[in-house]
């Protein structure tokens, strides 16, 4: 699962709005917001959460898991 943080980093690095997020996702802004506010990984619907997760990656964010130095995004090559 992805974490409130690796979801502001990902729409920062593609310089997406939280709106242009939802709107790509098909979410609304409130679900994106609550989401981002949350601490560590967001408590609510999975399938937002996913629709996030998958909405983010096709625009060329990949997603890193933690693997000891924490987890992170990055833009895929």
């Amino acid at each position: 699962m992805i974490t409130s943080s690796q979801i502001r980093a990902a729409r920062a690095l593609i310089k997406w709005s939280a709106q242009k997020l939802a709107d790509e996702a098909g979410i609304g802004i409130s679900t994106v917001q609550r989401m981002e506010k949350a601490e560590g990984v967001p408590t609510g619907s999975i399938k937002n959460l996913d629709l996030i997760q998958k909405t983010l990656e096709n625009a060329g964010v990949e997603f890193i898991p933690e693997n000891g130095g924490g987890v992170g995004v990055r833009l895929q090559r």
